[in-house]
């Protein structure tokens, strides 16, 4: 009985307290600077990237949360290997170039391809509009607007300014992640769908990154 209870006591405390482990992925179109925004929170650097052939994954801390961030190839042949990594996943970071105003409309569709899936339905949503230091960037209205996000009902979104290389912006997107997803287990809502009762994703990792 006293074992039982010290477990319990120990749940609540790391319910309210502890450490939260959350996977997320993060995607986008190629060239969107995943990887850039990846490590610049990582390692607190720019590194030079090419584009990533296939994934990067790397543990962030930020307040009482561990994330386990799977950054994945946007080229558009890799793109049906995205749904691979939904399983299990807490968080969705979707990263949009705002100056590639050209190809706004397939990061829409690609962005639905993604939320709408039976995986994904539980994910919180942060959108990075990347690139904000550049003239002629759209703004975040601009990309509410563009993705039709008002239709995403029952859904928790947010969508960040963002400059990757400068790191303006990033921390306070995963400061409402952070926030979003610790209230959201505190709630008892469940924030990710699996195919089994274990989160992917906790063990060693394997890095298979293109990095200059």
């Amino acid at each position: 009985m006293g074992a039982a209870f010290s477990t319990s006591v120990r749940t609540l405390f790391d319910k309210f307290f502890g450490n939260l482990d959350m996977r997320v992925v993060m995607l986008g179109l190629d060239a969107a600077g995943k990887t850039t925004i990846l490590y610049k929170l990582h390692i607190g650097e720019v590194l030079s990237t090419v584009p990533t052939l296939g994934f990067n994954v790397e543990k962030v801390q930020y307040k009482n949360v561990v994330f386990t961030v799977w950054d994945v190839g946007g080229q558009e042949k890799l793109r049906p290997l995205w749904r691979h990594y939904f399983n299990n996943t807490d968080g969705l970071i979707f990263v949009v170039d705002c100056l590639d105003r050209d190809r706004i409309a397939r990061a829409k569709e690609e962005f639905y391809s993604i939320v709408n899936d039976a995986f994904m339905k539980n994910s919180a949503i942060l959108i990075f509009a990347n690139k904000q230091d550049l003239a002629g960037a759209l703004t975040t209205a601009d990309i509410v607007q563009a993705f039709d996000l008002a239709s995403l009902k029952g859904r928790k979104w947010h969508v960040q300014a963002s400059c990757a290389t400068q790191g303006l912006g990033l921390y306070e997107g995963l400061d409402w992640l952070s926030d979003t997803l610790s209230r959201m287990r505190r709630l008892g809502q469940q924030t990710s769908v699996g195919t089994s009762g274990e989160r992917h994703g906790q063990g060693r990792q394997g890095r298979m990154a293109a990095l200059a």
